[in-house]
């Protein structure tokens, strides 16, 4: 059996104090802090943030965020008897960066998950994701329901796989280009974000919230957010207000800032550049249902939500998952869900995790 050693130990507690007290403020109940450690999986090193006891549950997170963008959850599903557990993904925050684009295939991130779960002792799991995050919690439970037994996702809904690679099929004009067609080049983006990373974390975040798009309509300023002019970059109009919304602050964007400060954003793009590799990987499973018992949660002026041909994917959803159980659309919420509607994301969560068998 191969030996997974846990090699650090970092206890959060100056970060964590703002976090118990934004958590009295909302009513959530509190105790012992995450504890960030090291594990070895699937040949590389994964941080991982972890808080509780009981049934595990893994907290994927997407772009471009880190194990950070659920520290409102942590502490609930914990406090609900839950081991909760949010890795900084590959190419994140303090897990390893490898350089080859390769490296970040679906296999690869599943295959992280499936590694954690080992190195935690842990037969099973429900995952939970949020956008790329979610994108991988799905594909875990289509490869491996034996070790993932339910599924939450956020933001993201569950694609079968399509009729062409997904580059071929994005939207681009003689003007502008979906924006993962800007990422598939590697340097520019990096480039882009790097010169100044807390302002393109800030303006990211603010930019694709519900407080954004509140202005005019969603689909409308989803469209728009998701097309980056030929010849001009991803960051680009009016910058995120002085004054944050309420559920971000200051801090939460000097956290990420000081994330991608040091890792860069090369590993994160690298998801990006596999969206063909993983069409070509997955040609075995073309047509496979998710099985397992499912949670959809989104807000209703995210971007996804508003891409086109999401509503007729949405309504028909249950489809490719006949095992979901519900879902919850979260109005004036934008993309990131969790953090933008923390107490509703729990409830969801909780009530989902409570109605699956032992």
């Amino acid at each position: 059996m191969l030996r997974r050693q846990l090699l650090m130990t970092t206890p959060l507690v100056p970060l964590m104090l703002r976090t118990k007290a934004m958590a009295q403020a909302k009513g959530e109940p509190i105790m012992s802090e995450p504890v960030q450690r090291i594990v070895e999986t699937n040949g590389i090193r994964l941080n991982i943030a972890e808080q509780g006891k009981g049934p595990l549950v893994l907290l994927c997170h997407g772009f471009p965020e880190s194990w950070y963008s659920w520290r409102h959850q942590l502490g609930a599903l914990a406090s609900a008897g839950f081991h909760a557990v949010a890795p900084d993904m590959r190419g994140y925050g303090k897990s390893d960066r490898p350089e080859a684009i390769d490296q970040y295939t679906i296999f690869h991130l599943v295959g992280d998950l499936v590694g954690l779960l080992d190195a935690l002792q842990a037969p099973s799991a429900v995952i939970v994701g949020h956008d790329w995050g979610a994108t991988v919690a799905w594909n875990a439970a289509l490869l491996r329901p034996d070790r993932f037994r339910a599924i939450a996702a956020l933001s993201v809904p569950f694609r079968q796989r399509g009729p062409a690679p997904p580059t071929s099929l994005m939207p681009r004009t003689a003007n502008a280009q979906f924006y993962q067609l800007y990422f598939q080049e590697p340097g520019p983006a990096e480039a882009e974000f790097e010169r100044d990373p807390r302002a393109a974390i800030r303006n990211m975040l603010y930019g694709a919230s519900g407080d954004a798009m509140r202005g005019g309509s969603s689909g409308g300023g989803g469209d728009n957010l998701a097309m980056v002019p030929r010849g001009a970059g991803f960051m680009r109009g009016a910058s995120a207000p002085a004054s944050l919304p309420a559920w971000l602050s200051e801090r939460d964007v000097d956290f990420y800032a000081g994330e991608f400060q040091r890792s860069g954003f090369r590993g994160a793009l690298n998801w990006y550049r596999n969206v063909d590799r993983n069409w070509q990987l997955m040609a075995p499973f073309a047509g496979a249902r998710i099985t397992v018992p499912a949670l959809y949660v989104a807000g209703d002026r995210d971007m996804v939500v508003n891409f086109p041909g999401m509503d007729q994917l949405l309504a028909n959803l249950k489809g490719p998952v006949p095992g979901l159980r519900q879902t919850v659309m979260l109005p004036g919420c934008g993309h990131w869900t969790q953090q933008e509607r923390p107490a509703e994301v729990n409830a969801a969560l909780i009530e989902f995790l409570r109605s699956l068998p032992s």
